[in-house]
């Protein structure tokens, strides 16, 4: 039997007092749960040291939602992997659409990011899907497989057990539209294909491959009910401790389920 993951990107959302009451709320709320699904909180940067505080007396793992490529240097404004580590982060979102979309970041850049965290002991979460008109013209799957081949497919057995992959269809990040359970179905079997078809079938079953597109708590137990749907990376329903948590009880029900 598989656990789940359910992981919170927060995105630029609330302020310091904000975000304390929301992890705190969370923490309180899986205080007396006995959970085998696997919490990922990510935060902004600002964040991060007071989440993992808060984390070190609960049931969660804490997230960045990037990283740079760089080591250290003349960067102003970013973050480094090195930096994550100081403050107990142990994964890191890379690769997700916004990312791509407004910041324009390539595959080249995504894999110095994955080969930087892995050599500071951080776990990547690998976002990637499709946009809309990938999808109506039938050739997502293959923009999908480019994604991962170049970013993902340099790395050892050794490497790559390491990562988490999250599937997060473009047209349906914030827009309130929602893959069907058969849709994502489809295409985490795909990935999960790849993953075979290069690591092996053991690393392909125990890679871990998150939906990540408007999962929220009324339809998070149709997604993960999906054979290869191992939980799911949350946007906006993270914001709420009360929708998360519902989340993660879905997680649980597919986890006692299976």
């Amino acid at each position: 039997m598989k656990n789940k993951i359910v992981a919170g990107n927060w995105k630029m959302n609330n302020t310091f007092s904000e975000a304390e009451d929301l992890l705190v709320a969370i923490a309180e709320s899986i205080e007396d749960m006995r959970l085998e699904t696997e919490i990922i909180i990510c935060p902004p940067a600002l964040y991060l040291e007071m989440a993992t505080d808060i984390a070190q007396e609960s049931n969660f793992y804490v997230g960045a939602q990037n990283v740079a490529y760089a080591e250290k240097g003349a960067y102003t404004g970013e973050i480094s992997a090195a930096m994550l580590k100081s403050v107990d982060v142990d994964f890191c979102i890379v690769g997700h659409s916004e990312r791509r979309n407004y910041f324009h970041e390539t595959d080249e850049e995504l894999a110095k990011k994955i080969d930087i965290l892995l050599a500071n002991q951080i776990n990547p979460i690998f976002c990637c899907g499709e946009s809309l008109t990938d999808r109506e013209n039938g050739n997502f799957k293959q923009v999908i497989e480019n994604q991962i081949k170049n970013t993902l497919f340099h790395l050892s057995v050794e490497q790559f057990e390491n990562i988490t992959i999250a599937y997060e269809p473009i047209w349906a990040i914030g827009t309130g539209l929602t893959a069907t359970p058969q849709q994502a179905q489809e295409v985490h079997a795909f990935i999960r294909k790849l993953i075979e078809e290069k690591y092996g079938t053991e690393m392909a079953y125990n890679t871990y491959i998150l939906y990540g597109g408007s999962c929220n708590a009324k339809n998070a137990l149709d997604l993960f009910s999906c054979t290869d749907v191992d939980g799911g990376l949350i946007g906006g329903a993270s914001l709420s401790a009360q929708d998360f948590v519902e989340i993660v009880n879905a997680a649980e029900t597919c986890t006692k389920n299976d």
